[in-house]
């Protein structure tokens, strides 16, 4: 175990990787880039309580910094891989340098979309949500009574409105799609939201999008929406989905298809080369699936890092996910992608219920909103492969212990 790993990628996915090995007490060299300038770490938060300022940064970090030192973890930051040369196994940074690889993993997640210039994208005043600069940079906008526009009905932009409501901001956010989460969520789950939101006075408008931003001495001052109506903003949050960071992985010859494609050992078509979370297209279910969750990233790459230390055991995830808006707790087990029918249940408490959704009959997933023993039989349900009586399910003064035999 002489051979250096690189890791390309200094997020959850590529420091989950790092710190794994070291667990599993392989002593080959390892060196991270990462293109930020602070050390590693989570980024959830980052919109949540660090925004709301009730969170420190230095407490967002996965390790201090002697950590890396300590595990003879070199760690180059500020620093980006402009070229994989395969045949020389060599990577090149942005300043020239060159760096010898035995073993690559590729963690270089993803990037949010971002409005076009056509559209006023390039204006002043216009953010997405990803990083700490983008955190920080929206801390200095967020002050009571000021007027934010978001783009975008998906978890990002829900979660972005939570927080501003919850500095005191008039909200309004726009989704061009029938209706909010439309591609991640069943309109149940979607209602269920709207009016946790709607109830704390942010405005939705749905079947709405953007026609274009009206700049003032350069920064943003208004919107002009498909409907044909204007509303004056002090600024905008856009939150329109991610796409993949496979360009470096695509650039070197590497199959890439929304992401860089690598089988069950999280393996690209080159042996000598893996790729970890957001970035990474795997196998599930017969399908190839991008899973954008923490959950992911650290399985995904701890699976990865057992692989690489001699391991042959395949990844086969069972995906979960979450997001937190105000007190509301919304608890995701399993993937509904492609699901044909839903059930709605009540929970036990006021404010509480799920969302069970099945394809062809067959639990596939289900959303819990304030229902943590929804959530947990639901996570269990799936991953022994039991399917629950839908009679059950529909009754809420019904035990949910009795689903699990």
């Amino acid at each position: 175990m002489t051979g250096r790993l690189v890791i390309v990628g200094a997020g959850q996915a590529g420091f989950a990787l790092a710190a794994k090995l070291r667990a599993l007490k392989d002593t080959r060299p390892i060196t991270i880039i990462g293109a930020e300038d602070c050390l590693p770490y989570q980024r959830p938060p980052l919109t949540k309580k660090y925004l709301l300022g009730e969170m420190s940064f230095d407490r967002l970090l996965f390790r201090p910094e002697h950590w890396y030192a300590d595990n003879d973890v070199e760690i180059r930051l500020s620093t980006w891989v402009e070229q994989i040369n395969r045949d020389k196994k060599i990577v090149i940074t942005q300043d020239g340098s060159r760096l010898e690889y035995e073993t690559l993993a590729l963690a270089t997640g993803s990037t949010p979309r971002s409005l076009p210039a056509a559209v006023g994208g390039d204006l002043d005043g216009v953010y997405v949500a990803r990083d700490k600069r983008d955190a920080d940079l929206l801390a200095g906008e967020m002050r009571a009574g000021r007027r934010v526009l978001i783009i975008g009905g998906g978890y990002i932009g829900l979660e972005a409105a939570a927080v501003a409501r919850h500095r005191g901001l008039e909200v309004t956010v726009i989704e061009m799609g029938d209706r909010i989460l439309q591609r991640v969520a069943a309109k149940e789950t979607a209602d269920i939201m709207r009016v946790i939101h709607q109830d704390r006075d942010v405005v939705i408008r749905e079947k709405t999008g953007l026609k274009h931003l009206v700049g003032r001495n350069g920064r943003v001052a208004a919107a002009e929406l498909s409907d044909g109506s204007t509303i004056e903003v002090d600024f905008v949050i856009v939150g329109i989905g991610v796409v993949p960071n496979d360009q470096l992985a695509k650039e070197a010859g590497l199959e890439v298809a929304n992401g860089i494609v690598v089988d069950s050992l999280a393996r690209t078509s080159d042996p000598a080369i893996y790729a970890v979370g957001d970035c990474a297209a795997l196998p599930w279910n017969g399908e190839r699936i991008r899973l954008e969750s923490v959950q992911n990233a650290v399985d995904q790459a701890e699976a990865a890092a057992a692989i690489i230390a001699g391991g042959n055991e395949a990844y086969d995830p069972n995906p979960w996910f979450w997001s937190d808006q105000y007190d509301v707790k919304l608890q995701i087990a399993g993937f509904n992608q492609g699901y044909d029918s839903t059930l709605l249940r009540a929970g036990s408490r006021e404010g509480s219920a799920s969302v069970w959704y099945f394809k062809e009959g067959k639990l596939i997933a289900v959303d819990a909103i304030n229902d943590a023993r929804a959530y947990v039989t639901g996570k269990k349900l799936l991953e022994t492969g039991l399917n629950p009586d839908r009679a059950v399910l529909a009754d809420p003064a019904s035990d949910l212990k009795s689903l699990l035999g």
